[in-house]
């Protein structure tokens, strides 16, 4: 049997669990769009700050270590909102996927460039 493609699959199987959730992220007025956009923000604000926890940040606290472990399930945490923000902004595994190509792209000719200027613009193709 052929291995399923994993990025879709992590789509496919986010897209499950918010209708099971009662999450809709397809068809939604701007406003809903808008109310599950800052939502999933809030979301990812929250489990970076649970990531940030993980790891001995507190200078002044010696009894901190560092939690490798719930550091990965806070990483993966992130993906579960990420997706669900992208189905949100009506974007599937294929176009993060290309999006992802071109700002890479972006990022390594801008790095060859020095990068010394700001240019929103250069974002508009992507």
């Amino acid at each position: 049997m052929e291995k399923p493609d994993q990025f879709r699959e992590l789509f496919r199987m986010q897209q499950a669990l918010n209708q099971r959730i009662g999450v809709k992220t397809e068809n939604l007025s701007e406003a809903e769009k808008i109310r599950w956009v800052l939502n999933y923000c809030r979301a990812m604000t929250q489990e970076l700050a649970e990531l940030t926890d993980s790891v001995p940040w507190k200078w002044w606290a010696k009894y901190q270590k560092f939690d490798e472990q719930n550091a990965r399930v806070e990483v993966v945490d992130l993906f579960h909102f990420l997706i669900s923000l992208a189905q949100v902004l009506g974007l599937g595994a294929d176009d993060v996927f290309a999006a992802y190509v071109k700002k890479n792209e972006l990022n390594f000719k801008r790095q060859e460039t020095g990068y010394a200027v700001k240019d929103e613009s250069d974002n508009r193709h992507i």
